[in-house]
């Protein structure tokens, strides 16, 4: 429908008509509609603008977040292992001071038992044997200390002038006492390569007489009795390196 045009009258004009004056009038409704719309797009753009600024707010949060508790974990593994690292870097070292190991060697007329051990450990021979009896020696990192039953060496060698039967009898009683969690088994040592392997026993648990938890290793040379025993499970790697590389005259 075509828009509504109000005529006005005005004076008559020169010749006697009167002059009409047209004014021509806006479509409300169709302006309204128009406004209406374009609120409506400036509200939709508005909360658009407004989801985008609080979804990067959040993924912002969660980012730095992220970035937090992956540095924290980046912290802590390095700082892990640099301590795995020096832990290992002392290893080493302690395993490097050892070497080359020292030969020890027992007495002749016991079998001239032999074996190698660490560089670092200090020896005391307590009897000699050179008279007859039982032959001891004691080994320790650095010094041996005053020897006693509550002493703890790296390692006792005792050459008992007895025999292997009973000296297994001993442990055997030992073993058999209330509340003893000393156990057996047969195991070899010695030095493969060269021949000198050997059956022995070796106990683990409670030293007979002591408080001390170590291990024993008892094995027959000749007529005589080999005794060779560590204080602590401290030493146990270096103990059972040096039953490798024994060897005796049987």
């Amino acid at each position: 429908m075509p828009p509504v045009q109000n005529i006005i009258p005005v004076q008559p004009a020169g010749n006697g008509m009167p002059m009409v004056q047209q004014v021509q009038l806006m479509p409300e409704k169709k302006k309204d509609i128009s406004g209406l719309v374009k609120t409506i797009v400036i509200i939709i753009v508005s909360l658009i603008a407004v989801t985008f600024i609080g979804l990067f707010i959040w993924m912002y949060v969660q980012y730095d977040e992220a970035r937090s508790d992956l540095d924290g974990k980046l912290a802590i593994a390095t700082a892990e292992a640099k301590d795995e690292q020096a832990t290992k870097d002392e290893e080493e070292f302690r395993e490097r001071e050892k070497y080359p190991y020292k030969t020890f060697s027992g007495p002749a007329d016991y079998g001239q038992l032999t074996f190698e051990y660490p560089k670092t450990w200090s020896v005391y021979v307590a009897a000699d044997a050179s008279s007859g009896g039982d032959f001891n020696a004691y080994f320790n990192p650095i010094q041996v200390d005053a020897v006693g039953k509550d002493t703890i060496n790296a390692l006792r060698v005792t050459i008992r002038n007895e025999s292997f039967d009973n000296v297994a009898e001993e442990y055997q009683k030992a073993m058999d006492k209330k509340n003893s969690n000393l156990t057996v088994e047969s195991v070899t040592v010695g030095n493969a390569e060269k021949g000198t392997t050997v059956t022995a026993n070796r106990y683990t648990g409670t030293i007979p007489g002591t408080d001390l938890s170590g291990y024993i290793v008892v094995f027959k040379i000749r007529d005589k009795t080999a005794i060779l025993q560590t204080d602590s499970v401290l030493f146990k790697e270096d103990f059972d390196k040096l039953l490798g590389t024994i060897i005796f005259n049987a």
